[in-house]
């Protein structure tokens, strides 16, 4: 009697069935970490080029006016920054107006 050449072995079923699953959620699962890392690596650089423009215009305002701005509104009035406030939180403290005031920007 002869054998069957189409009857699978358990081995076989595992091979063609389990393994591109397995594949899947692992290349699945690269795709989400890489595009998490660079949503972290966008935010982080939002951040620092705020944070620049913040003390570019704040330098740029004591070389204009001989005082620094009183506050952050006064930036985004005259010097053209916006400032996504629902992504940063902005600390922005002045000591006197003739001392480099605290910026800080931190995300939300």
């Amino acid at each position: 009697m002869r054998k069957s050449i189409y009857k699978k072995k358990p081995l076989d079923f595992l091979k063609s069935a389990i393994l591109p699953l397995v594949f899947a959620a692992v290349i699945i699962g690269m795709i989400v970490v890489g595009l998490s890392s660079a949503d972290y690596s966008s935010r982080a650089e939002g951040l620092r080029t705020l944070e620049n423009s913040i003390r570019r215009a704040v330098i740029i305002a004591y070389a204009i006016e001989g005082r620094y701005p009183e506050s952050i509104e006064y930036i985004e009035e005259n010097f053209g920054i916006h400032i996504d406030r629902e992504r940063f939180i902005i600390h922005y403290r002045i000591f006197a107006s003739n001392v480099h005031p605290e910026i800080m920007v931190i995300a939300r």
